[in-house]
């Protein structure tokens, strides 16, 4: 299994076996520079692929689901657009798990209340979701997790077990505060790119040349062209008899704890 604990371990040997090779035999300086940066290029495709497992564990979809399931999931809010996203699966009878961001909740608490209300879950964010997030210790990790937990758990009076990595990077860092909160990572394996571009046709064919059995879908509440495409990817997921369940009945995983 390609994980950074093997990874490391095998560059590690790689460049004390070169070290040793030259006390006996003349090696040029580039053969270490090149060993670091394939070592440097593994941990960035690792770190930045969370399907990868390669820090932590994490739960981007159900391979054994043979039943045309998946599951809708929302990152970034609560935002004026979330009661938009609410309307529509409420029209469509469909359940969602959104991830909210810490600072968000504070100024918008009434939309994540509404959100638990109308029987979809939350999971935990980050507090600041700063683009500087994955470069923090574990400690100021950790306090963001928390910090985010105690504004959730003033809605589900429950512990909140699904976290979400800004971006969908993992680190080390991550890794030694998640074993200090004990959350699960919940991650994706269709990725709308709603955040990036605001093209509606290129988002909406995105998703439904990845949609297969046990999928988990990325998509953000915060944007109105996120909402259009919702509409159309709703009714796309209709015609197709597709069926929306939550992440806890998809992956068999519990999404608060009492």
């Amino acid at each position: 299994m390609i994980t950074h604990k093997n990874i490391s371990l095998f560059f590690i040997f790689l460049l004390l076996l070169l070290l040793l090779l030259k006390l006996y035999i003349a090696i040029d300086f580039w053969w270490f520079a090149i060993i670091v940066s394939v070592w440097f290029v593994f941990n960035l495709i690792g770190s930045s692929l969370i399907s990868s497992n390669y820090h932590v564990k994490a739960f981007c979809n159900n391979p054994s689901e043979t039943e045309k399931k998946i599951t809708l999931t929302f990152d970034d809010g609560p935002s004026p657009y979330t009661l938009e996203v609410l309307d529509l699966l409420k029209k469509y009878n469909t359940k969602a798990t959104f991830f909210c961001i810490g600072k968000n909740i504070e100024v918008y608490p009434e939309i994540v209340k509404q959100i638990i209300a109308e029987g979809h879950l939350v999971g935990n964010h980050s507090y600041s979701h700063s683009p500087f997030f994955d470069f923090y210790n574990a400690k100021k990790i950790t306090e963001e997790i928390q910090q985010t937990d105690t504004l959730l758990e003033k809605f589900t009076s429950k512990k909140i077990n699904f976290f979400r990595p800004p971006y969908g990077v993992t680190t080390p860092s991550i890794r030694r505060a998640l074993k200090i909160t004990g959350h699960k990572v919940i991650g994706w394996n269709i990725r709308s790119l709603d955040g990036g571009t605001k093209n509606q046709n290129l988002i909406f064919n995105r998703i439904i040349k990845r949609i297969s059995p046990g999928g988990i879908v990325l998509l953000h509440d915060t944007a109105s062209h996120s909402v259009l495409v919702l509409e159309q990817f709703l009714q796309f997921l209709q015609n197709q008899n597709y069926q929306v369940v939550s992440v806890e009945e998809l992956l068999n995983l519990k999404a608060y704890e009492d």
